[in-house]
């Protein structure tokens, strides 16, 4: 599964992003005052960490590495060390000035936010969603008769009623097509190792079949229910001796489940032939009569589609080299296909069922025919995704981040475009009937909220499922600039700030990237992740680096594999340019990125130590010649390259920043983050970049590590994402000098 992008939007929901979202601390009224100071506290010693060197020989090149005893998260020794390390950084944030005022200002914004709908899903006349609201720290499943309707809505399962855990978390979830059962896969402490539960949608009823295997942290897991609601198909992991245990987070394949049968008689269906790192993803035909197969070749942005008939036959259809990135199926007997074959902004093509051949299948979208370097976005729009209905196609751009959406109909004439506010995104989009739709749409400063339309509307409408958020921007603005990488590329920046801020570079900005796997970085709500820092006179921006999807797959492969090093560039890039257009100078700019935007922290504070302040990084990756050993190294092997191969070795090795931290240099502060239950980013790789840095590092900034326990990669719930934000921004706000200034109203402020 692909490292994904740190979202820091509260409440953000991705199936490939993280889950932020947040108990806030009462405020001493003594220890309090409108303004408090920043200074850092005084911060102990790193504990001793020993040097025992262990040496690996790559294509003839001889590296040596000190720390590779810091791999073993088991050994006593190590566990001890880590304890320690927390300890240390908990101290230090624990002391530093107005920490409690900043958590109780942002708890109040995060728990005062109102529930937040997801992953909305369309069964029989209901709609069915996961929906986040304080005091719950996981979302919950409802389902609704009408998104005009929040009263007509009814829990179907809470996590929180399993007893003993607290800290069960939804994978995923599917509807029967009779929409009177969920199918959901459960995981525990941030694992995501799923188990398939069943349950009735009107009663809450838990059934006894259970399913493991369901899901992992590798490549994750789906399931579609059979047309006549008697079971269901789903992606499974070996079980049990099937495969030797190092291959037990590999060889997904689908299996078919009764209901009421046990799940270890279960049939296998499909996936012998499919690679060991095969990701796979399901869609149905709305009558449940066809069955899609989307199979991944790890994460770098290859698939093949397989296709079951209403007589239970497979056929494939597409193949890696074919370039369909995605496929839908139509009520009108028809497979359309999101090819970026010879079309790398992508095109739509449309196959009928009669002839599931490729080569029959006919283009009816074509690709944006701007050049590459136009300064017309739109023009170098990529098509991002699509929905059909029985009449119409509706087709979401992503044009450098924010996003457009134009009206087909099955023969490709277009009939129009929805009307959408400015930088702003626009998806997921789903079907409810006829050619009515329903999306999400939010920008930075703007909540999100569910618009629907049909044929006969002139805009949009917006529903009753909306967030009101306590974190207002009526006071802030968003502007949009381009930045010149190394090579002459024009790399696009969102830039929020307040209305009025003068550009005199005493601005502290806070930039974050990610640039990686094809992901864009869309406008989401900031909430309360943006309020907080404008309130304290700073300046948020986002990037839109090489390796994202923003300009299609064009500006994808210009950033991964042996090209990897362009999404460096980009970054450092945009830093000049702040600092050129005066937004800020080095002792003001801080950054910080997640996963794949944790490898791209450690990129930039090691080839370009001076141009930052502060950096914050959270479960990223930084040993690039041991991540592919992990399993789920392997899946990424396909976006990142191999060191079996000399010519992707060698670019590995020229940017892993593990391997270029330099003795005697003087480091930005670094607050590295990670969680001990993450199975797609070992906490080793903290751990290793944590010692590395102290031991190298000439100056006296703080070079700090953390780790949660019971929780993964997409770290934890709502009080474990408030004291997130909390040790961020008081981290931050230290380190650049800012001295915080509860705002008017707070319950800091008044104290």
């Amino acid at each position: 599964m692909c490292l994904s992008p740190a979202n820091f939007a509260p409440t953000a929901y991705s199936r490939r992003g993280f889950r932020t979202a947040g108990m806030l601390a009462l405020v001493l009224c003594l220890y309090f005052s409108e303004t408090s100071s920043a200074q850092p506290s005084p911060l102990a010693s790193p504990p001793p960490t020993p040097k025992r060197p262990v040496s690996d020989t790559y294509h003839g090149v001889t590296i040596t590495e000190d720390y590779r005893w810091l791999e073993n998260g088991e050994d006593p020794e190590v566990k001890q060390w880590s304890d320690a390390q927390n300890q240390r950084t908990r101290a230090y944030l624990d002391k530093l000035p107005a920490r409690a005022a900043i958590e109780d200002y942002l708890g109040g914004l995060m728990i005062g936010t109102s529930g937040r709908y997801s992953d909305l899903q369309y069964r029989s006349g209901r709609l069915f969603a996961r929906k986040l609201q304080s005091p719950k720290q996981q979302p919950i499943l409802v389902v609704l008769d009408s998104p005009d309707d929040p009263a007509s809505e009814h829990v179907v399962f809470d996590p929180e009623s399993i007893p003993g855990t607290g800290s069960t978390s939804i994978d995923y979830y599917r509807p029967s097509f009779d929409g009177k059962l969920l199918a959901v896969s459960l995981s525990q402490g941030g694992t995501e190792k799923g188990t398939l539960h069943v349950f009735e949608v009107d009663t809450g009823k838990e059934l006894p079949d259970r399913v493991p295997g369901a899901n992992g942290p590798t490549a994750l897991g789906d399931a579609a229910w059979k047309a006549d609601n008697s079971g269901f198909f789903y992606s499974r992991y070996p079980q049990g001796n099937e495969r030797p245990e190092k291959d037990l987070n590999f060889y997904q394949q689908v299996y078919f489940h009764k209901l009421g049968s046990n799940s270890a008689q279960d049939a296998y269906v499909i996936g012998k032939e499919f690679p060991r790192i095969a990701e796979i993803q399901f869609e149905s035909s709305p009558d449940g009569r066809f069955l899609l197969a989307a199979v991944a070749n790890g994460d770098g942005g290859q698939f093949s589609h397989y296709l079951m008939d209403p007589g239970g036959r497979w056929r494939r259809i597409t193949r890696f080299d074919d370039a369909v990135v995605s496929a839908r199926l139509g009520a009108d007997n028809a497979l359309y296909l999101l090819s970026r074959k010879d079309a790398p902004r992508g095109r739509v093509l449309r196959l009928p069922l009669s002839t599931p051949q490729l080569s029959k299948a006919k283009v009816i979208v074509k690709q944006t025919r701007g050049p590459a370097m136009s300064s017309d976005e739109s023009s170098r729009a990529s098509i991002d995704s699509f929905v059909v209905t029985p009449q119409r196609l509706y087709v979401t751009d992503v044009a450098g981040g924010p996003s457009r959406v134009r009206i087909f109909d099955h023969l490709g004439r277009q009939l129009g475009q929805l009307p959408l506010e400015e930088n702003s995104s626009a998806g997921p989009m789903i079907r409810l009937k006829n050619d009515e739709v329903i999306f999400q749409s939010s920008s930075w400063i703007r909540p999100p909220a569910w618009f629907r339309f049909s044929p006969g509307i002139k805009k949009p409408e917006r529903t009753a499922l909306f967030i009101s958020a306590a974190a207002k921007f009526e006071d802030a603005e968003t502007v949009r600039e381009f930045a010149t990488s190394k090579d002459g590329t024009g790399i696009p920046l969102s830039i929020v700030r307040k209305k009025g801020t003068k550009l005199d570079g005493s601005n502290p900005v806070l930039m974050e990237g990610y640039g990686g796997y094809g992901i864009s970085m869309t406008p989401k709500f900031l909430g309360a992740f943006a309020r907080i820092w404008l309130d304290q006179g700073g300046i948020f921006v986002m990037t839109h680096l090489r390796g994202g999807g923003e300009y299609g797959e064009e500006w994808h492969s210009a950033g991964k594999l042996t090209r990897k090093q362009n999404v460096f560039d980009d970054f450092v890039a945009c830093a000049e340019h702040l600092i050129e257009r005066e937004y800020t100078t080095p002792e003001h700019l801080a950054i910080v990125g997640g996963s794949n935007g944790g490898l791209l922290m450690g990129a930039a504070l090691t080839q370009r130590p001076e141009l930052f302040r502060a950096v914050v990084s959270y479960v990223g990756i930084y040993d690039l010649l041991r991540s592919e050993l992990e399993p789920n190294g392997a899946f990424n092997v396909t976006e990142y390259g191999s060191v079996k191969d000399a010519e992707q070795f060698k670019a590995l090795f020229a940017y892993s920043p593990y391997h270029h931290v330099k003795d005697g240099t003087r480091y930005p502060a670094v607050l590295f983050s990670s969680a001990a239950n993450d199975g797609r980013v070992n906490p080793y790789q903290s751990r290793k970049m944590t010692a590395r840095l102290q031991a190298a590092s000439s100056a006296e900034n703080p070079i700090l590590l953390k780790t949660t326990e019971g929780a993964g990669h997409s770290m934890g719930g709502l009080k474990q994402n408030i004291e997130e934000y909390t040790d961020l921004f008081t981290f931050l706000f230290g380190q650049l000098g800012v001295k915080y200034q509860a705002p008017a109203g707070s319950r800091s402020q008044m104290q």
